[in-house]
């Protein structure tokens, strides 16, 4: 299957006689889409293009959006001495974007200053690009030893605020960093740089008959090194797990210039403390990772996609557990939206939807295998079943590679669809799945209770909406609006941690903490953990110079 590529344009494709479910299903012939073994799948809803033009209008600076953060004043100022010193560093002047020596750096700086969704700014005037390990090490030795904060930055597709600075930071851009090492075509072990990004080794591991074992919208951005420090999960940790589990070893520079060397290849390492685990998901604040290795599983060469219509989230959930029993090992991917994302989707774009009824909820199922026949059996016995029983509604099966990526681009396009409408309030949480649709019914009523939901100008709200990843209880809440508006976001803060933590959620699935919810930590840690945090953040940054202000 051919990959698909990010483009300057995003085309839905409608589908061509779909194969439609119906209760008399196994009367049917088997419809099954079967893959080469050098297929190459790469799913992309976001684009980079997008991505750098976004970035570079200018929004309001983070310290006026919240006006009671103030620099620490035990940060030095990057002076013209230091600058010299990292353009004898890093040699090269595209290594170093300089806005301290030079004021027609500004617009040059602009895009590592902001994020792309232009909620976050900073005041950096120093941008600096290592381009090894040694490098990085005597950076990070430098600002120590002149207290100079630093903020690492990969692709910055966070929506957290995690990798842009606040005030005057420096940012280190691991852009550069980008070799893939090494790979090892039996085990499927693979060693990259940090700043590789995550498309590019996925297509290079498409061409070894592998697949990365992450697989996210903004793939076609975002770097290796962010994905780890963020612990991304994206949509394939139904059927490969998380980065704790696929990341076998890590380079990283501790804040004093220490470079933490464990690179370590072997499955099986009971040598001591799990050190590697540290710095999975601390959003770049007691090192910065320079290397990973990780084991990637070999690309499928069988896959099927199909898309249900439900009539209720307690069907979807019956139609995953099905799923689970049916499917089993070749189940990797169980997709939930609901009617409002999907209406948005058919707003922007303008297609028709695939399914010839409106349903309160959909679901978009993936299975991945080896064998066409033996997936095609199992998938063809699991919807004979689910129609039967009444579970679902209707539905269609892709029959081709065309047909593959428009019933994709339905839970791929919701993003880039909200994102066309307006400002879009994101809450990426994890909640026990019996509960997890509630947050949505209850957000939208309080949002209603207020008097900011409603299909014209004067209202700011203009659709709140859910979907997300059923398949480990990851939701995204979207509160679609005209213009953000402070009278949203006190209706939705703190009430959405609140509602969370009563039902031992997570208040950050994938995406972290940044800035956007350091102070809401409390939600979802105990003291206790906090506590141990911070002792963990003084014990490797003792001067605090990695990405402050943010986290904990």
């Amino acid at each position: 299957m051919a990959c698909r590529h990010r483009s300057s344009t995003t085309t839905l494709v409608r589908l061509a006689k779909p194969a439609r479910l119906t209760p008399r299903l196994s009367t049917q012939p088997q419809v099954q889409s079967q893959v080469a073994a050098s297929a190459v799948r790469c799913f992309s809803s976001s684009r980079p293009r997008q991505l750098k033009e976004t970035r570079c209008q200018q929004g309001k600076f983070t310290s006026e959006t919240y006006p009671d953060l103030q620099r620490d004043p035990r940060y030095g100022q990057v002076t013209k001495e230091h600058v010299d010193y990292f353009k004898g560093l890093l040699g090269t002047e595209s290594a170093v974007i300089d806005g301290v020596t030079n004021e027609n750096a500004t617009d040059d700086i602009e895009p590592f200053n902001s994020d792309w969704m232009r909620k976050y700014r900073g005041h950096c005037r120093l941008v600096l690009k290592p381009s090894s390990t040694e490098e990085v090490s005597k950076i990070l030795k430098y600002c120590n030893d002149h207290k100079l904060a630093v903020v690492p930055q990969g692709g910055n597709t966070g929506l957290v605020g995690g990798s842009v600075p606040v005030f005057d930071e420096i940012v280190l851009n691991m852009g550069r960093m980008n070799n893939i090492l090494d790979f090892d075509e039996v085990s499927g072990i693979l060693t990259v740089e940090a700043g590789a990004i995550l498309e590019v080794v996925d297509q290079f591991l498409a061409s070894k008959g592998y697949i990365f074992p992450l697989d996210l919208g903004a793939k076609g951005s975002c770097h290796i090194g962010g994905n780890l420090s963020t612990n991304a999960g994206g949509l394939r940790l139904l059927r490969y797990g998380s980065l704790h589990g696929t990341t076998l070893g890590i380079e990283a520079v501790l804040p004093d210039g220490t470079v933490v060397d464990d690179l370590c290849k072997l499955r099986k390492n009971n040598t001591g403390y799990d050190l590697k685990q540290l710095f999975i998901g601390s959003e770049g604040t007691i090192g910065v990772i320079t290397k990973a290795v990780i084991q990637c599983p070999q690309r499928p060469k069988a896959q099927n996609v199909a898309l249900f219509g439900l009539e209720s989230y307690e069907a979807a959930q019956q139609a995953f557990r099905e799923a689970k029993g049916h499917l089993s090992e070749i189940l990797s991917a169980f997709e939930l939206m609901d009617a409002g994302s999907q209406a948005l989707v058919r707003q922007v774009t303008k297609k028709k939807s695939p399914l010839e009824g409106e349903y309160p909820f959909y679901c978009l199922i993936e299975t991945s295998g080896s064998n066409s026949d033996h997936d095609g059996e199992k998938l063809q016995t699991f919807l004979e079943d689910v129609m039967e029983k009444g579970i679902v509604v209707d539905g269609t099966l892709a029959q081709d590679e065309t047909q593959v990526k428009a019933l994709w681009s339905w839970r791929e396009g919701i993003t880039e669809a909200l994102g066309h409408l307006g400002g879009v309030y994101k809450y990426d949480v994890s909640i026990p799945l019996p509960e997890m649709y509630q947050l949505v019914q209850d957000t939208k009523a309080r949002v209603e209770e207020a008097g900011l939901l409603g299909d014209t100008d004067e209202y700011p709200v203009r659709a709140v909406v859910g979907y997300g990843h059923m398949g480990d209880s990851n939701l995204h809440l979207n509160v679609s609006t005209r213009r953000f508006d402070e009278r949203v976001e006190k209706v939705l803060e703190p009430f959405v941690y609140e509602w969370i933590s009563k039902r031992q959620g997570s208040i950050s699935a994938e995406h972290g903490l940044g800035l956007a919810k350091k102070k809401y930590i409390g939600y979802s840690r105990t003291p206790t953990m906090v506590g141990l945090m911070k002792q963990l953040k003084d014990l490797y940054d003792p001067n605090a110079i990695l990405n402050p202000y943010k986290y904990i």
